[in-house]
């Protein structure tokens, strides 16, 4: 719940009000009110500050669930959908890009020039099957590299998950975790 508000922006706008309070106190002569709100206010707003600068904000929704697709999520995600849709769809604050640990671990982040960006997150029904699409903007990295690690993907992302691959326009990759209604065996 509290990774979809901006923290940062919640803290600046705190530390803002105090400091301003705590000038309006001084010019008045109220040294006590100045005191707190000073003390308070200008460390709240250093806060604000740092974390505005470590912010990376949610990737956005292609398109919004629907009724339907959050039932069928409710049915057959599997904890690990779960976990990566909650995760990058949050503010995130000291990390660089959405889902970078698992990318370096997949061998598809060497570096940051050519790390992957998560542009977009969409849920769908795959003939009764739960997909969450993970859409990245890879201009340093060739399709064909993603397509050799996809047996690699689906072992790391769980058992119960299907991973397929699509080349979008450009450098658009689209990565389709998909858990199937009936479990193959």
């Amino acid at each position: 719940m509290f990774g979809s508000l901006p923290l940062a922006q919640i803290l600046l706008t705190a530390g803002g009000i105090l400091t301003v309070l705590a000038g309006v106190s001084y010019v008045i002569g109220n040294s006590t009110l100045n005191l707190v709100t000073f003390f308070y206010g200008v460390p709240i707003l250093l806060g604000g500050l740092a974390l505005k600068a470590a912010e990376l904000k949610p990737a956005a929704y292609k398109t919004p669930s629907s009724p339907e697709i959050i039932a069928l999520r409710d049915r057959l995600a599997t904890p690990t959908q779960t976990q990566i849709r909650k995760d990058v769809t949050r503010y995130r604050y000291g990390e660089e890009a959405h889902l970078s640990l698992a990318l370096e671990r997949l061998g598809l982040a060497p570096t940051n020039p050519e790390r992957p960006m998560l542009l977009t997150v969409e849920e769908v029904d795959l003939n009764g099957d739960y997909g969450l699409i993970l859409e990245f903007d890879a201009p340093k990295m060739p399709f064909s590299k993603w397509e050799t690690k996809r047996d690699k993907m689906e072992r790391f992302f769980g058992p119960g998950i299907r991973a397929e691959l699509a080349q979008g326009e450009g450098a658009i990759v689209r990565l389709s975790l998909i858990a199937p209604a009936q479990p193959t065996t």
